[in-house]
């Protein structure tokens, strides 16, 4: 589906008119949908999901009682639902004015792109619901995001390494997914921790498609502005020019796999970039000094090994330097690893020194939060946000 751009003078009517549309043509063949889809990209498919009342989404939270909320972003929050099938759900409600342009707009950009992805390392659109407000139905991950597993205590009891390589391939065969088999090309340009889910079994699925974008077969890369993400996992050539194409999402898996390795945050309170930190141990080798103390001496040192520099390629400075996602699963699943195909000539490797503490943080910024840092410079009415599943 094209994004559109509609205005809504008439209090939302045509938006309306145009989702009911959207949803009779999607809801005439199947009104349900399964965890058990294979993608195809040979054989175009309508999307699957269906437009849900208020009354059902309504009920489905208990009124959007507090108590199910389990995520909130700037723009956005998440409450957990029960179908009356008895499935669970995450309904994602978009905040702000109702006649904004732009919220309406990115609604539609998001649906556009997550709605027609069908893999099991993405996660799944149930529906949408445009009464009263904006609404994106999904299926419930029920063990929260990957980033909330690794940063709390009494969680990462159960991250040990064998779950969280499955999670780097996951994630990769996901993202690998959205850029080469999706009908048409996804850049996600939001891949952190807290945006990738995890199943009742630890399986990965990516999430929150709010600056996704997509990237014509024609186009080489698009110019975006405003620039928004997230301080640490952005691209050098997305943060200084809003260059955008699939090497964009590639650096910033790079930043997730150090972070699900090294159980340490892309930026840490002291305003440190996770990258600026790893370099020197990526450099000379020295995996046990990546790998997640918690963990111990309890891993298997050829994937770590393949995971610290398949990370080292995926955070090159220079986009032309790193490797595809097709390359970094290939990579990750045991490909043989020629030295040579990766080395980078001399000036280049020069001008990667130079350029790589661009996103270390001054320690004299107030706006900083400890948490989470988001680079946003969208109107206050836009949609598109990081999300903080719990």
């Amino acid at each position: 589906m094209r994004p559109l751009y509609l205005r809504s003078s008439s209090g939302g009517g045509s938006f309306k008119k145009l989702l009911f549309s959207i949803s009779h043509r999607s809801n005439t063949k199947n009104n349900t949908t399964t965890n058990n889809i294979t993608p195809s990209p040979e054989s175009p498919r309508k999307p699957t999901w269906r437009c849900y009342s208020y009354e059902e989404i309504h009920h489905a939270t208990g009124a959007f009682d507090p108590g199910n909320l389990v995520g909130k972003g700037g723009s956005s929050e998440v409450y957990r639902g029960e179908l009356p099938d008895g499935r669970a759900v995450a309904v994602k409600r978009l905040m702000g004015a109702w006649a904004c342009e732009r919220r309406e707009r990115d609604f539609l950009a998001e649906l556009g792109t997550v709605g027609h992805a069908h893999h099991p390392n993405v996660c799944l659109l149930l529906g949408c619901c445009v009464d009263r407000d904006l609404y994106l139905v999904f299926h419930f991950s029920p063990l929260g995001s990957v980033s909330s597993n690794l940063h709390d205590e009494k969680k990462a009891v159960g991250m040990g390494w064998e779950v969280r390589h499955g999670i780097a391939v996951g994630t990769a065969r996901g993202l690998e997914y959205l850029h080469k088999g999706c009908q048409r090309r996804i850049i996600h340009r939001d891949i952190k921790a807290s945006n990738v889910l995890l199943t009742d079994d630890f399986q990965p699925q990516i999430s929150d498609f709010g600056l996704a974008k997509w990237l014509p077969s024609e186009w080489t890369h698009r110019a975006i502005a405003p620039i928004e993400g997230t301080f640490g996992c952005l691209a050098p050539e997305y943060y200084t020019h809003g260059i955008v194409d699939e090497k964009t999402d590639v650096f910033a898996f790079g930043v997730f796999l150090l972070e699900v390795m090294t159980g340490r945050k892309p930026v840490d309170g002291s305003h440190k970039s996770l990258l600026s930190w790893a370099r020197p141990f990526l450099n000379e080798g020295k995996i046990e000094s990546l790998v997640d103390p918690r963990i111990g001496s309890d891993y298997d040192g050829e994937q770590a090994r393949r995971l610290a520099f398949v990370a080292s390629l995926c955070i090159r400075s220079s986009a032309a330097w790193r490797p595809s996602m097709t390359e970094v699963l290939e990579l990750l699943e045991g490909v043989e690893i020629r030295q040579e195909r990766w080395a980078m000539p001399e000036e280049e490797d020069d001008e990667e020194e130079e350029l790589w503490g661009f996103d270390d943080l001054d320690d004299e910024d107030d706006d900083v939060v400890e948490d989470e840092e988001e680079f946003n410079t969208a109107s206050p009415c836009s949609s598109s946000s990081t999300l903080s599943n719990q």
